[in-house]
């Protein structure tokens, strides 16, 4: 089907289902679906009306132009509209293509997010703690909520893993990209030569899910309780309140000690596992389109070193788009926004070009 007559397929069914709506339906069901569409199309076929009528006038003043008696002052003012809509027509052509985009089904799913400590030692310990407070950072600027559920530091200042939830909307759409392996490039403070050390730290993003969405069989799992410790005596206690869960079938061993209580440990466990399971089979999937889908963006595959912080140049780089920042300061801040729109510009250009 050609771009105009999906278009007009999307405009008639839209109308369709406003006139239903006016005149009411009384099955339930059929009224909640027809709703869901309705509001589900709304935005897109606003905007193909907003193309249409950006067309009617350009054929209209182009039609116009045509006449011969037309006086200088109101042909130069027709030029000038004819101008303006040959620019305009094109860039909503592109927003209606961006809005028929296959939606990802978790763009709207609160995040559990993953920090850990990779190679390098210390330094990665303290290059990760450096990440978790700029995710921190950024959900600050989004009003989004983040909350920690897990930390276990190094006592100076590192970090070996971190585990937080980021609540709010669109949270999983504009982190999804930041799977993967962080490298960093810096002088340490005790490196009295000078000497540039690399190390890394990886990141996990996994859209948080409800218990319907992933189902765990009692007889799937294996639960152990032990002390919670933590470095210099920090979180230590005396009963039996950690717990840790394994996921027999795949191997996936999820600890959680912060709370106090033994029943809101295994609740958020739980919680940990849901969305790494879920992670799992949508990596599974994703790996399989991967085969016909040369360098995608975002792939999420926790090996991929996706970016690289340079601190004496001053420069982050994504390495899966080619784009370098030179504002690493306020970058670590949470100022991220430049980066993850242009990743976001590049995966929609890879789904436009597999429907077109």
């Amino acid at each position: 089907m050609s771009f105009d007559k999906n278009l007009d397929s999307v405009l008639n069914r839209y109308n369709r289902l406003s006139e239903q709506l006016a005149q009411g339906i009384d099955d339930p069901k059929e009224y909640v679906k027809a709703s869901k569409e309705f509001s589900e199309l709304k935005e897109v076929a606003e905007a193909v009306e907003t193309l249409r009528q950006a067309q009617r006038e350009l054929k209209d003043t182009q039609e116009l132009l045509k006449d011969p008696e037309l006086d200088r002052e109101l042909k130069e003012m027709a030029l000038g509209e004819v101008e303006n809509l040959n620019q305009l027509i094109p860039r909503l052509e592109n927003d209606i293509k961006i809005l028929l985009l296959p939606k990802d089904k978790d763009a709207e799913r609160n995040v559990i997010l993953e920090v850990r400590a990779g190679t390098g030692g210390e330094e990665a310990a303290l290059f990760a703690s450096v990440l978790f407070r700029m995710y921190q950072r950024y959900a600050e600027r989004h009003n989004l909520r983040f909350e920690i559920m897990e930390v276990s530091d190094t006592g100076i200042g590192g970090l070996k893993e971190g585990t937080a939830t980021i609540s709010g909307k669109g949270a999983y759409a504009r982190l999804k990209f930041e799977s993967g392996v962080h490298r960093v490039q810096r002088v340490p403070a005790t490196e009295s030569s000078g000497r540039i050390h690399t190390s890394a730290a990886t990141v996990a993003v996994l859209p948080e899910v409800e218990e319907i969405d992933i189902v765990i069989e009692d007889k799937d799992i294996r639960v152990d309780v032990f002390r919670a410790s933590g470095a210099g005596g920090q979180h230590v206690n005396t009963t039996d309140s950690a717990v840790r869960i394994t996921h027999i079938p795949s191997g996936i061993v999820v600890s959680q000690q912060d709370e106090k209580s033994q029943h809101k440990n295994k609740a958020k466990a739980m919680k940990i596992l849901r969305a790494r399971l879920y992670d799992f089979q949508k990596q599974q999937v994703d790996a399989e389109r991967a085969q016909t889908r040369r360098g995608q963006v975002g792939s999420g595959d926790r090996s991929e070193r996706i970016r690289t912080y340079n601190f004496p140049q001053g420069r982050v780089s994504d390495h899966r788009i080619n784009l370098t920042l030179y504002k690493l300061d306020q970058f670590v801040d949470g100022d991220l926004d430049d980066m993850i729109d242009a990743l976001v510009s590049e995966e929609q250009a890879q789904l436009l070009a597999e429907i077109m």
